[in-house]
């Protein structure tokens, strides 16, 4: 289904989360982002799709990022730290696809998102993630658009892939493979995990430590 890292970079990617992730800030505009530091790497994904949960089992962390049960919470881009001598930041990007919400809202968010990701020149790439459930949206394929507008490399995540079946969550990563190759920057392999059962979040700590030594 997906390429397996070797027991090196598993490794690596154990050693890059195994220090202490901090919440450093959190930016509702364009002009309150943050100075650029170190390598960033976003995770985009529609509302309740599981991005801090998914976020607080990589590092390690019951309540570094905020998990609620009412779609669109997160308004703002939240950024976290890694130890110093890592040099990773990760960044929480607002839900998108989130209906309820004011138009006024939606709109502002994503003009945020848009603007955060023409701008950023140290970010390394975006995880785009998607409810294993479900599959690719509409709104997904508008995210891939601007994502290869913007020449930012994505990668696509699957999320609570412990509530489909095996065969089922094969017959999606091949859906999505096949969808992500008519899409210039998204990188071909599919991760699959779970925040309940940790399935995959091995391999996707090891692709950002693969990331991260890439980019210094």
């Amino acid at each position: 289904m997906t390429a397996e890292p070797d027991a090196k970079l598993i490794e690596q990617g154990r050693k890059l989360f195994a220090g202490d992730f901090r919440f450093i800030w959190a930016s509702p505009t364009i002009e309150t982002l943050p100075p650029m530091a170190g390598v960033e790497i976003a995770f985009a994904g529609r509302s309740n799709v599981g991005k801090s949960s998914l976020i607080n089992a990589l590092t390690g962390r019951n309540a570094l990022a905020r998990t609620s049960s009412t779609p669109g919470r997160t308004q703002e881009l939240i950024f976290f730290d890694g130890p110093e001598d890592a040099g990773l930041r990760l960044v929480d990007m607002p839900g998108y696809g989130y209906a309820s919400a004011p138009k006024a809202k939606v709109a502002a968010w994503t003009a945020l998102i848009h603007k955060y990701l023409q701008g950023r020149s140290n970010l390394a790439r975006v995880y785009v993630l998607i409810d294993a459930r479900h599959g690719l949206k509409e709104v997904d394929l508008d995210l891939f658009k601007t994502l290869d507008r913007s020449a930012v490399s994505y990668q696509v995540v699957l999320t609570k892939a412990d509530q489909v079946k095996p065969a089922e969550l094969e017959s999606r990563i091949n859906e999505i493979k096949a969808a992500l190759a008519k899409h210039p920057a998204a990188f071909p392999e599919v991760i699959a995990t779970s925040s309940e059962t940790a399935s995959g979040i091995a391999e996707l700590r090891a692709a950002m430590a693969r990331l991260l030594r890439e980019r210094q």
